[in-house]
Protein backbone atom coordinates (compact mmCIF):
# COMPACT_ATOMS: atom_id res chain seq x y z
CA UNK A 1 0.00 0.00 0.00
CA UNK A 2 3.27 2.65 0.74
CA UNK A 3 4.25 1.69 -2.74
CA UNK A 4 1.02 2.73 -4.60
CA UNK A 5 0.79 5.93 -2.04
CA UNK A 6 4.44 6.66 -3.06
CA UNK A 7 3.37 6.14 -6.99
CA UNK A 8 0.00 8.08 -6.41
CA UNK A 9 1.88 11.08 -4.82
CA UNK A 10 4.85 11.16 -7.30
CA UNK A 11 2.63 11.20 -10.04
CA UNK A 12 0.26 13.75 -8.97
CA UNK A 13 3.26 15.93 -8.38
CA UNK A 14 4.01 15.36 -12.04
CA UNK A 15 1.02 16.03 -13.36
CA UNK A 16 0.47 19.39 -11.14
CA UNK A 17 3.80 20.52 -12.36
CA UNK A 18 3.10 19.41 -16.11
CA UNK A 19 0.13 21.32 -16.14
CA UNK A 20 1.74 24.26 -14.69
CA UNK A 21 4.65 24.35 -16.82
CA UNK A 22 3.54 23.27 -20.49
CA UNK A 23 1.13 26.17 -21.22
CA UNK A 24 3.20 28.80 -20.27
CA UNK A 25 6.72 27.26 -22.28
CA UNK A 26 3.89 26.96 -25.43
CA UNK A 27 2.27 30.11 -25.06
CA UNK A 28 5.75 32.40 -24.35
CA UNK A 29 6.06 35.51 -26.58
CA UNK A 30 8.14 36.14 -29.41
CA UNK A 31 7.90 32.06 -30.18
CA UNK A 32 6.35 30.34 -33.59
CA UNK A 33 3.40 28.42 -31.96
CA UNK A 34 2.38 25.12 -33.75
CA UNK A 35 -1.09 24.25 -33.88
CA UNK A 36 -1.18 21.22 -32.70
CA UNK A 37 0.73 22.76 -29.01
CA UNK A 38 -1.44 25.59 -29.32
CA UNK A 39 -4.76 23.70 -29.17
CA UNK A 40 -3.23 21.40 -26.52
CA UNK A 41 -2.50 24.07 -24.04
CA UNK A 42 -5.36 26.00 -24.46
CA UNK A 43 -7.47 22.97 -23.29
CA UNK A 44 -4.58 22.27 -20.68
CA UNK A 45 -5.92 25.75 -19.10
CA UNK A 46 -9.18 24.85 -19.45
CA UNK A 47 -9.04 21.83 -17.20
CA UNK A 48 -6.17 23.10 -15.14
CA UNK A 49 -8.32 24.09 -12.43
CA UNK A 50 -9.65 20.36 -11.80
CA UNK A 51 -7.08 18.58 -12.29
CA UNK A 52 -4.82 20.30 -9.61
CA UNK A 53 -7.57 20.27 -7.25
CA UNK A 54 -7.82 16.47 -8.35
CA UNK A 55 -3.48 16.50 -7.74
CA UNK A 56 -3.67 18.01 -4.30
CA UNK A 57 -6.50 15.60 -3.04
CA UNK A 58 -4.40 12.77 -4.30
CA UNK A 59 -1.15 13.83 -2.88
CA UNK A 60 -2.91 14.74 0.24
CA UNK A 61 -3.97 11.50 0.57
CA UNK A 62 -1.13 9.68 -0.03
CA UNK A 63 0.82 11.66 2.32
CA UNK A 64 -1.48 10.86 5.22
CA UNK A 65 -1.05 6.99 3.87
CA UNK A 66 2.84 8.09 3.96
CA UNK A 67 3.03 9.78 7.32
CA UNK A 68 7.21 10.98 6.70
CA UNK A 69 8.92 14.10 5.74
CA UNK A 70 9.56 13.59 2.15
CA UNK A 71 5.91 13.41 1.17
CA UNK A 72 5.13 16.46 2.77
CA UNK A 73 7.62 17.66 0.87
CA UNK A 74 6.20 16.59 -2.46
CA UNK A 75 2.31 17.67 -1.41
CA UNK A 76 4.22 21.28 -0.54
CA UNK A 77 5.11 21.43 -4.06
CA UNK A 78 1.91 20.00 -5.61
CA UNK A 79 0.10 22.24 -3.38
CA UNK A 80 2.74 25.42 -5.08
CA UNK A 81 2.06 24.48 -8.58
CA UNK A 82 -2.00 24.28 -7.29
CA UNK A 83 -1.37 28.34 -6.47
CA UNK A 84 0.98 29.36 -9.23
CA UNK A 85 -1.46 27.57 -11.37
CA UNK A 86 -3.69 30.31 -10.73
CA UNK A 87 -1.45 33.44 -11.83
CA UNK A 88 -1.12 34.66 -15.27
CA UNK A 89 2.18 34.93 -15.65
CA UNK A 90 2.13 37.17 -18.67
CA UNK A 91 -0.53 39.53 -17.39
CA UNK A 92 2.04 40.09 -14.55
CA UNK A 93 5.01 40.44 -17.53
CA UNK A 94 3.31 42.52 -19.66
CA UNK A 95 1.96 45.93 -18.10
CA UNK A 96 1.13 49.19 -19.25
CA UNK A 97 3.91 51.74 -19.53
CA UNK A 98 4.31 54.77 -18.39
CA UNK A 99 4.37 57.96 -20.50
CA UNK A 100 6.70 57.46 -22.87
CA UNK A 101 9.93 59.28 -23.00
CA UNK A 102 10.22 61.59 -26.07
CA UNK A 103 13.39 62.83 -28.19
CA UNK A 104 14.18 63.85 -31.89
CA UNK A 105 14.50 61.57 -34.55
CA UNK A 106 17.92 62.71 -35.23
CA UNK A 107 18.67 62.10 -31.14
CA UNK A 108 17.05 58.52 -31.55
CA UNK A 109 18.85 55.56 -31.30
CA UNK A 110 16.60 53.43 -33.13
CA UNK A 111 17.94 51.23 -36.07
CA UNK A 112 16.99 52.61 -38.86
CA UNK A 113 14.87 49.42 -40.14
CA UNK A 114 13.05 49.26 -36.74
CA UNK A 115 9.45 48.74 -37.01
CA UNK A 116 7.44 50.86 -34.82
CA UNK A 117 3.82 52.22 -34.92
CA UNK A 118 3.46 55.86 -36.03
CA UNK A 119 1.56 58.11 -35.02
CA UNK A 120 0.28 62.28 -36.06
CA UNK A 121 -2.34 64.23 -34.41
CA UNK A 122 -1.88 67.66 -35.35
CA UNK A 123 1.18 67.68 -37.10
CA UNK A 124 2.80 66.30 -33.72
CA UNK A 125 4.11 62.76 -34.44
CA UNK A 126 5.44 60.03 -32.54
CA UNK A 127 6.77 56.55 -33.23
CA UNK A 128 6.73 53.79 -30.69
CA UNK A 129 9.23 50.83 -31.53
CA UNK A 130 7.46 47.43 -31.62
CA UNK A 131 10.28 45.96 -29.90
CA UNK A 132 9.02 48.03 -26.78
CA UNK A 133 5.50 48.03 -27.09
CA UNK A 134 5.69 43.85 -27.69
CA UNK A 135 6.18 44.25 -23.69
CA UNK A 136 3.65 46.74 -22.85
CA UNK A 137 1.23 45.82 -25.16
CA UNK A 138 0.27 49.48 -24.69
CA UNK A 139 1.45 53.22 -24.53
CA UNK A 140 -0.54 55.71 -23.33
CA UNK A 141 0.63 59.02 -24.37
CA UNK A 142 -0.89 62.30 -25.38
CA UNK A 143 0.14 63.58 -29.29
CA UNK A 144 -1.08 67.06 -30.45
CA UNK A 145 -3.17 67.79 -27.10
CA UNK A 146 -5.02 64.21 -27.80
CA UNK A 147 -5.08 61.60 -25.29
CA UNK A 148 -4.09 57.86 -27.67
CA UNK A 149 -3.34 54.49 -26.82
CA UNK A 150 -1.27 53.01 -28.89
CA UNK A 151 -1.26 49.13 -29.02
CA UNK A 152 0.14 45.99 -30.59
Amino acid sequence: MRKIAGLLLIASLVLALFFLIYPMYVIRPFRHQEVTELAVSLWMLRFRPLVMVLCVVAGAAATLQLRRVMPVIGLALIVAAAVLSRINVFEKMFYPMGKPSVEAAQQSKLDGREMVIAVNVGGEARAYPIRIISYHHIANDTVGGVPIVATY
